[in-house]
């Protein structure tokens, strides 16, 4: 069995870094701590680190609120992520709280409701349980899973058994 050997590649100068990661920046927004993983794994040095991470701040090619921002409602409209679940990626990616609350503010809750109620149609054409609180139960389940808020779901599902 082969060992697999982790690539470190060296820069030499902190001027070569600053170009990299201002590429590695303008392709996607990027979290500072994603930043410090690629600088990390560049063998540059702690000091070189924090240099680099400043010229990009200051260049504009680092910005926590606008990665907050283009995370937040890109895993909401694509993955059909609910507030918690991106609240918490957020918190693992590094982004301070304001930038994660003002990221959520931005989800429009009519929107917001209309993905539950498009979640819930989805999930209950591929759950075949027969017994209907069981049903609700199983999609109330996957979708608190998903990261939305429990008496959200509730609401929208009881509200939507009435009819």
């Amino acid at each position: 069995m082969q060992v697999e050997k982790q690539k470190k590649q060296i820069i030499l100068d902190k001027k070569t870094a600053q170009l990299k990661l201002a590429n590695f920046c303008a392709y996607q927004e990027r979290s500072q701590q994603e930043v410090r993983e690629k600088l990390l794994k560049m063998g540059i040095s702690a000091d070189d680190t924090e240099d680099v991470i400043a010229f990009l701040i200051a260049e504009n090619f680092l910005n926590e609120e606008r990665f907050a921002i283009a995370y937040a409602g890109g895993k909401f409209r694509v993955k059909h992520w609910g507030k918690l679940k991106i609240k918490n990626a957020l918190k693992l990616k590094g982004t301070s709280e304001p930038c994660i609350r003002k990221a959520l503010k931005l989800i429009d809750h009519e929107s917001y409701v209309n993905i539950i109620r498009l979640e819930i149609k989805r999930k209950s054409k591929e759950i075949t349980e027969t017994n209907a609180i069981k049903k609700m139960n199983k999609i109330a389940a996957y979708l608190i899973g998903k990261g939305f808020e429990s008496d959200l779901v509730w609401d929208i599902l009881r509200a939507g058994n009435k009819k």
